[in-house]
């Protein structure tokens, strides 16, 4: 009979770890897994969003040559997110029915469709549309690495390899804001795209090649006392609240330097830049932390409350410019940095059969803020000013850190 362990020793029954002493030989892991694996993983979540990452950078291309209009350009973001908040419980049941190997090739070919219908569009009705197609690539994303990640690598290195996938999502939007931008300066806007979309389709032959065959569906077992459907409720809560903050963040900073700062536009560009740097590095360090035992439970309300911290730099600035910069830090120390490790809090305890499951609803939380928050904190900008939409970012922070905290029981069942 397979033994369901409650801590970082937790594992998808017979699929990602049932061990001699079930009886059931342990899957073999992915060829090469370590760092080819890690790169891969690392791979697919930026190629997951890079469709919204190149709409944003190449955004001033595509309104002159399609004729879009500002809003419709905003409205990329709502139905790439939107589409992925919605795909996400189903995405996430999917993986736990068909595996992860087949899931993530899935979730690269559908990337590279994605990018080339965007790179094909004639107007906005195909650019939403292939926008929303990429959504369901998001969708599939962290349930399919994190199904890997357990299946592929022993406890005590999963925080690490999920913190380094994690930053691939701020990878993307380097790749997306700096090469690919320049290489449209050279063969045209499309041509970036579609080199995006071939080396997508790439990837998926890459994945198909290392990853294992997926083994039969084994039936979900019962849900252990470490995550409880109220407290995989509690992250996805929590999960919204950061990425409401966080999209009106990433969304905002540049135009924020720029229009009440003064900044050249250079310089307000690396704000956002600067804050991608310290995401990359937040999301390694404090998930490598997470990792050890007993530490996931208490970061993500702690990271939150530093996200307050950061967003009230963000309104002080207005007062003291030079404060624009370590706020950006902050905010990619912190904020950015919170959601990599609530995965890895849901690697380390999901109960046998329903990591991809509990990935996804998590994920569909912070879909959820993405898609929310940016409006919210516009109209509140056009109504009010800049400092109280600093101040809104700063609740929302301080609302996911008290969601968080009842995290911090060692028995989580209870929450």
């Amino acid at each position: 009979m397979v033994r369901v362990r409650r801590d970082s020793e937790a594992e998808d029954a017979g699929a990602e770890g049932a061990g001699p002493e079930g009886g059931i030989p342990r899957r073999p892991r992915p060829r090469g897994a370590g760092t080819g694996v890690t790169v891969l993983l690392t791979s697919a979540m930026a190629f997951s969003m890079m469709q919204l990452f190149l709409i944003g950078a190449l955004g001033p291309r595509l309104v002159g040559e399609l004729g879009l209009s500002r809003t419709v350009l905003g409205l990329t973001t709502t139905a790439g997110f939107g589409a992925a908040a919605l795909l996400s419980p189903v995405a996430g049941r999917l993986v736990d029915r068909v595996g992860p190997r087949r899931c993530l090739v899935a979730l690269l070919l559908l990337a590279a469709g994605s990018l080339a219908l965007i790179g094909a569009a004639p107007g906005a009705v195909v650019l939403l549309s292939a926008v929303a197609l990429g959504g369901l690539a998001q969708a599939l994303a962290n349930p399919a690495t994190n199904k890997v990640i357990l299946a592929g690598f022993p406890a005590e290195r999963r925080g690490a390899v999920t913190g380094l996938k994690q930053s691939g999502v701020q990878v993307g939007a380097f790749v997306a804001g700096l090469p690919l931008s320049v290489l449209a300066a050279g063969v045209g806007w499309r041509g970036a795209v579609w080199t995006a979309a071939g080396a997508a389709a790439l990837a998926a032959g890459w994945a198909a090649r290392v990853l294992p065959p997926d083994p039969p569906r084994v039936a979900a077992g019962p849900r252990s006392a470490s995550l409880t459907r109220g407290a995989v409720g509690r992250l996805a809560g929590f999960s919204m609240l950061l990425g409401c903050g966080i999209a009106s963040v990433n969304t905002y900073l540049a135009l924020f330097g720029a229009q009440r700062l003064g900044l050249p536009p250079v310089a307000a560009a690396a704000l956002v830049a600067v804050l991608g740097v310290a995401g990359i590095g937040g999301r390694v360090g404090w998930s490598r932390a997470a990792g050890r035992p007993g530490r996931a439970r208490a970061l993500p309300g702690l990271l939150a409350a530093g996200a307050v911290g950061a967003a009230l730099l963000l309104a002080l600035a207005l007062v003291l410019p030079l404060l624009v910069w370590p706020a950006a830090v902050a905010v990619g120390s912190f904020a950015v940095s919170a959601n990599a490790v609530s995965m890895v809090l849901v690697l380390q305890s999901a109960a046998p059969g329903r990591a991809g499951a509990d990935s996804a609803l998590v994920s569909a939380g912070f879909f959820a803020g993405f898609a929310v928050g940016p409006p919210l904190f516009g109209a509140l900008v056009s109504a009010c000013g800049y400092g109280p939409g600093w101040l809104l970012v700063a609740v929302e922070f301080a609302a996911a850190a008290v969601v968080a905290v009842p995290l911090r029981s060692r028995e989580i069942g209870e929450a």
